[in-house]
């Protein structure tokens, strides 16, 4: 049976081709499309999201993209060189952090952390407990006591060579009893070390009264006043290239063993159960309503990218081929050149 052009079945099949390529750009396009997605949309209406899909489904794809896949070297460095692009960009220099974050959201953050009453107290209770932070106030009061005694006290300063004379006489009397100092500095932690429970739970006592809300609020919103017509480029200072791809790098790392957590799966599960608890047994426009999906919404998106993609797509004749390796099966199969072979 020959399958030439000359033939009825592929003068068809040619016929067909150019007429769904013909179809497939400009404003018949754009028609088909905008049909299209009112029929997806119109039968949504009546699919749940349950019909559609199921919570294994879906931790199954989360599991397969997100946590198995791998994912290639080139990803850190691309993403620290973007990120090195959008630091030394023009635009930081020229936007001020009072255009990105307005006074009154930075008044509504203040406001929400305020209500965190019980976490900044553990807060500050856990600063206070730190070995560092008693280390820390272990040795300012030791300065503190040693230079008053020697230089800063209330003698000393009223009365002219009173701290010379007692600067000497500690001189002397560490030639006449070596180890004196030691012997005092001894004492002198030991006991700060018996006081230092105290100490730290006056001052603690002490920050928990003083930052109260409004101390809070003040102090921070008094910071965002110095800084929100400051540039983001002087806010970056010292953030350099290398720093910053160094912490992209970290983040990315951070990022491939964070998905393998135990905590991460329970996270996402958590999320997925809610997402079919509430929208599991609703028709997929309630969903797709709650999250901005609309007609318009789709078709602003099928305008901006479905059209142009398909018009290089045609132009680079792969629309073309595509209609032709869907269609010749039909039309080259037996039962489709009997039909013809009859007619003729």
């Amino acid at each position: 049976m020959t399958k030439d052009k000359t033939d009825p079945a592929s003068q068809m099949l040619e016929l067909h081709i150019k007429h769904e390529v013909a179809s497939l750009k400009g404003a018949k396009l754009r028609k088909f499309l905008k049909q299209e997605v009112g029929e997806v949309l119109d039968l949504a209406s009546g699919v749940t999201l349950s019909r559609l899909a199921s919570e294994n489904q879906v931790m199954e794809t989360i599991q397969r993209v997100v946590v198995n896949m791998e994912l290639d070297a080139g990803i850190p460095e691309l993403a620290g060189e973007m990120a090195t692009e959008v630091l030394n960009a023009p635009v930081q220099a020229s936007t001020a952090l009072g255009d990105i974050v307005t006074r009154e959201q930075a008044t509504g953050f203040v406001e929400e952390m305020l209500e965190l009453r019980q976490q900044r107290e553990r807060m500050i209770s856990e600063i206070m407990a730190h070995p560092v932070y008693q280390e820390l106030v272990s040795n300012v009061v030791y300065q503190g006591v040693v230079n008053y005694l020697y230089e800063d006290n209330l003698i000393t300063k009223s009365v002219p060579g009173v701290g010379s004379m007692m600067k000497f006489g500690k001189r002397m009397a560490n030639k006449a009893v070596p180890g004196l100092d030691e012997t005092f500095e001894r004492r002198l932690k030991a006991w700060l070390s018996d006081s230092l429970p105290g100490l730290i739970s006056r001052s603690e006592q002490f920050l928990q009264r003083a930052l109260s809300d409004e101390e809070v609020r003040d102090t921070v919103m008094a910071a965002w006043a110095a800084m929100e017509d400051r540039t983001m480029a002087d806010l970056q200072e010292g953030l350099g290239d290398v720093q910053l791809q160094e912490f992209v790098v970290l983040g990315y790392e951070f990022w491939l063993q964070f998905r393998k957590t135990a905590y991460f799966e329970g996270c996402t599960r958590a999320v997925v159960a809610h997402l079919f608890a509430k929208y599991g047994d609703r028709p997929l426009t309630d969903l797709l309503g709650d999250v901005g999906v609309t007609r318009e919404v789709v078709m602003a998106e099928v305008d901006a990218w479905a059209i142009p993609v398909v018009d290089v797509l045609r132009e680079e004749g792969y629309v073309e081929a595509l209609v032709r390796r869907r269609l010749s099966a039909f039309y080259n199969s037996a039962a489709a050149r009997n039909i013809f072979e009859q007619k003729s």
